[in-house]
């Protein structure tokens, strides 16, 4: 019997209300749209995600002609051949579509099939949309599986022109990165790319979460969390108690906050070290 998919992990996540602009990095991912693959590769807490949801939103916004997406929100069951294709096909499928269009009526095959025929029917679906097709993979890092891996790279073997493939991960996947790289098929984001600069993060702890602090203190903070986004906003948060307990104005604050500052240690136990 065929296993129903849970169509939430098709959605794009939503934009953040309160969002430091990266214009930056958008312009990169722009510019890699004609190439086959970006791959966005940093440890937990780096914003990849929020990234690519914005330039998502850009791109709808902007774009002309449209640009459709496929999104998949990965977990650790969809480390299954057959799963996982299912959810690109029904990704595929749901691109371009509403919500109320795209319902929720989508099963993984029962038993296991041959993927590379399943593939090339995706393929030609995608080659015959008279639209570019933008098929983002997020947390490919919980996939191990090698003939997954075989798969996403007969799949960018044979990709159609107006296909372009965006994995985000915490680490690099077992793929031809090195020949797409030589080709100029790929685009590159890294934790270097994307932690916040100074500027960003003065942005971040000044407008967003209303700090005011002087720029020695926001190079402090920089400089002590090497531009990690989350640290940075957990940073934040230990600011405002820190004011809400009346222990001293925030240079005192910033003086004290090291790496292991229990906000710190509690996101490094829940998304680093459980994985």
């Amino acid at each position: 019997m065929a296993t129903p998919l849970l169509s939430t992990k098709l959605y794009i996540p939503p934009l953040r209300r309160s969002l430091v602009q990266r214009s930056r990095l958008l312009e990169r991912l722009n510019e890699g749209l004609h190439r086959k693959l970006t791959l966005v590769s940093a440890p937990a807490g780096f914003g990849k995600t929020t990234l690519l949801v914005e330039w998502i939103h850009d791109l709808q916004r902007d774009a002309s002609p449209a640009v459709h997406v496929a999104w998949v929100s990965l977990d650790s069951g969809d480390d299954d051949p057959a799963r996982f294709v299912a959810y690109l096909s029904a990704a595929v499928r749901q691109a371009g579509k509403s919500l109320d269009q795209a319902g929720g009526n989508f099963h993984e095959p029962a038993g296991a099939l041959a993927l590379e025929p399943q593939l090339v029917t995706l393929i030609n679906q995608v080659a015959a949309r008279p639209h570019t097709l933008l098929l983002v993979l997020d947390d490919y890092h919980l996939i191990t599986s090698q003939v997954i891996h075989d798969a996403l790279a007969f799949l960018l073997d044979h990709q159609a022109e107006n296909m372009h493939l965006v994995l985000a991960t915490r680490g690099d996947p077992p793929l031809p990165l090195a020949r797409l790289r030589a080709r100029g098929e790929l685009t590159e984001l890294r934790q270097s790319d994307l932690r916040f600069t100074v500027e960003e993060t003065t942005t971040f702890l000044n407008d967003i979460a209303s700090l005011d602090l002087p720029s020695k203190d926001i190079a402090a903070l920089e400089a002590r969390t090497e531009g990690w986004i989350a640290g940075l906003r957990m940073a934040s948060l230990a600011a405002r108690g820190w004011q809400a307990d009346g222990a001293g104005d925030l240079s005192g604050f910033v003086q004290a906050f090291t790496g292991s500052h229990r906000f710190v240690l509690d996101y490094l136990m829940e998304e680093v070290l459980d994985q």
